[in-house]
C-alpha cells in the first residue's frame, strides 16, 4: 500500500448519499468524530466537487479523501484532479486499476475470488476490498486469503460491531462501513464511530 495513504484506525468512512447537501453533512460529522478517512461514491451528486472541497479544505489535513465505487477510467481521472488519494471499486477493473496506479493514487478494488485477487494483484491493486464481506464471512475470507501472504484487506459490506474480532482474526486490517456509521442519524454518528474504533482496537490488541 501507497505510503501516502494510511488507515491507521482501521476505519473507511464510504459517504453514499441521495443529495451533495446530506454527504458534506454526513461527512463533517465524521470527520469531526475522528474518522481518517473518507470515501465519497460516484453514487452521490456532485461527487467530485465533494471531494475537492473536503481535500483542499486545510482543517483536513489529518484525513484522507478518496474515490468509491470507480467504474471507469475517467472516474479515475476526475477523482484525481478533485485531489483523491485513494480509488475504491466494487469489483475487479484492469481499466480502473491501471488507470489508478498510472495516476499515482492507491487502487482498493473489490475481490470475492481467488481469481479475482489474482486478477487485482496482476493489474496492480495496492489493497483489496473483500466485497460483498457479511454475505461471505470471515471463515471465506480466511480460505482465500491464505494462498496470497502479504497483502493488506479491507472488508466492506454489511459489517457488524460483534463481528469486527472474527474479521481481523481473519487477516482484516480495515473495514469500509456505511450505513453502520450512519444509519442513526447526524447526532448518532460520534458514538457509533467511537464504538467501531474501539472495537477494531481491542480486536488488533488481542492478536
Amino acid at each position: 500500500m501507497s505510503k501516502e495513504v494510511s488507515f491507521t484506525s482501521g476505519l473507511v468512512a464510504i459517504i453514499r448519499t441521495k443529495t451533495s447537501d446530506e454527504a458534506r453533512t454526513a461527512a463533517t460529522a465524521l470527520i469531526a468524530a475522528g474518522v481518517e478517512a473518507i470515501e465519497f461514491t460516484t453514487t452521490t451528486p456532485a461527487v467530485f466537487d465533494l471531494i475537492e472541497e473536503f481535500a483542499s479544505n486545510s482543517a483536513n489535513t489529518h484525513v484522507q479523501v478518496g474515490l468509491g465505487t470507480a467504474m471507469t477510467r475517467s472516474h479515475v481521472l476526475s477523482g484525481k484532479d478533485a485531489g483523491a488519494k485513494f480509488v475504491i471499486s466494487p469489483h475487479v477493473s484492469q481499466e480502473v486499476i491501471e488507470a489508478t496506479k498510472q495516476a499515482g493514487l492507491v487502487s482498493i478494488p473489490g475481490v470475492a475470488s481467488p481469481t479475482e485477487v489474482a486478477d487485482a494483484l496482476r493489474y496492480g491493486a495496492d489493497m483489496l476490498k473483500f466485497f460483498p464481506a457479511s454475505s461471505l464471512g470471515p471463515n471465506y475470507l480466511k480460505s482465500v486469503r491464505d494462498p496470497f501472504p502479504g497483502n493488506t484487506w479491507l472488508a466492506t459490506g454489511g459489517i457488524s460491531l460483534d463481528a469486527i474480532e472474527a474479521w481481523v482474526k481473519a487477516g482484516v486490517s480495515g473495514f469500509g462501513l456505511g450505513g453502520p456509521l450512519t444509519s442513526g442519524g447526524i447526532a448518532e454518528i460520534p458514538n457509533r464511530v467511537s464504538e467501531f474504533r474501539a472495537a477494531i482496537a481491542a480486536a488488533r490488541e488481542s492478536q
